[in-house]
């Protein structure tokens, strides 16, 4: 492994890429990559314009050894939120009681993976404009299958108030542990709301038709 630079030549032999393509490969934000190479974990060198630099083939090694997994922070806090929720008797949560338990067991993984598409979009797993068309398609399925199994649109708001409020407090969760800059929280929680109203969309077209 070539040794760490401060300098502002790169060695030519690597490929060496910018900070977004460091967290889009690792599957962090800035602020993380920013704290492993200060401590050494990363070799960096900065440009003549003070932009740091990250060796491509070490980041893949890191993922490939397990020494930086895809940190599924947003997902995780989201998921326990909702299950804290659903069982904590409050109020907001009183639309899961109508649902009946092979419908809630059915519905989860559409949940399930609408969070992670969500987590994905935040870290830049994947293409956005693929991971908005999947947020869509899974929205779109979700209300379906709420629909066919009688719930009726009130409840299906409910249920979509509830996750939109548990993504809000799971994104500034995120924002805190992430260490994220005020601008940088504001930016995720604003990508967030915004998938999340491409499930709104979707419940009102799949239950417009009945309620015409």
């Amino acid at each position: 492994m070539a040794e760490r630079t401060n300098g502002t030549s790169a060695p030519a032999v690597r490929r060496w890429v910018s900070l977004a393509r460091a967290c889009e490969v690792l599957g962090v934000n800035e602020s993380t990559v920013r704290r492993w190479a200060d401590s050494g974990e990363l070799h960096v060198f900065r440009t003549p314009g003070g932009h740091r630099r990250f060796a491509e083939d070490e980041l893949y090694a890191l993922l490939e050894s397990g020494g930086h997994q895809p940190e599924r922070v947003l997902e995780n806090a989201a998921v326990t939120r909702i299950r804290r929720g659903l069982h904590s008797g409050r109020e907001d949560a009183k639309w899961n009681d109508t649902i009946s338990a092979s419908s809630r067991d059915h519905l989860r993984p559409l949940g399930r993976r609408l969070l992670e598409i969500v987590d994905d979009y935040i870290w830049r797993r994947a293409r956005r404009s693929d991971l908005e068309v999947e947020m869509t398609q899974i929205g779109e399925q979700y209300a379906r299958e709420l629909r066919q199994r009688g719930i009726t649109l009130t409840q299906a708001m409910q249920a979509y108030t509830f996750f939109r409020q548990s993504l809000d407090q799971a994104a500034k969760q995120l924002a805190e542990r992430s260490r994220m800059t005020p601008e940088e929280g504001q930016q995720a929680r604003e990508q967030i709301a915004g998938l999340a109203d491409r499930v709104l969309i979707a419940l009102g077209e799949v239950y417009e038709p009945a309620a015409t």
